[in-house]
């Protein structure tokens, strides 16, 4: 599977490619980097994307999960750079419990790309994050998109 790093604000980030779409963004540094077209195109934009010129991702994504986790990856997809939108609304779109989201987006095997960081709990609290860094890296994307829930302003 075909990997390329690069330096991020937020660190070190390793995106993989697999059947010619994104499947993976961790944080670290890959040990082997192939820089096909695809994972030049993606790191292009996420260099773009943190220096403020990038609001919307145009990149072939295939992440694994279950049915249900997939279903609510193309919800975040939905919500807008820059806005954010409650675990519960989004599980109110599912009929599933905000916990069950909220487990879906842990899960999200493309952070960033899949804006969980977009994702926040009732009240503008910010809930959870599962990068690295956890909330201060959640935090960090939110005032990158100028979408910090006001409690926290």
């Amino acid at each position: 599977m075909p990997q390329l790093s690069m330096h991020s604000p937020l660190g070190d980030l390793t995106l993989s490619e697999d059947d010619g779409k994104i499947v993976a963004v961790d944080w670290g540094w890959g040990r082997d980097q192939t820089a096909t077209p695809l994972l030049k195109k993606a790191k292009a934009q996420l260099e773009d994307y943190f220096d403020g010129k990038l609001t919307k991702f145009d990149l072939p994504l295939a992440p694994h999960g279950s049915d249900f986790q997939k279903h609510v990856w193309r919800l975040m997809l939905r919500i807008p750079y820059g806005k954010t939108q409650t675990y519960g609304t989004l599980a109110g779109n599912l009929d599933a419990s905000a916990q069950s989201v909220g487990t879906a987006c842990g899960r999200n095997p493309l952070p960033i790309l899949i804006p969980c960081h977009r994702v926040v709990a009732a009240g503008g609290k910010l809930g959870g994050y599962s990068g690295a860094g956890g909330l201060d890296t959640k935090t960090a994307l939110l005032q990158l998109e100028g979408a910090l829930p006001v409690t926290l302003l």
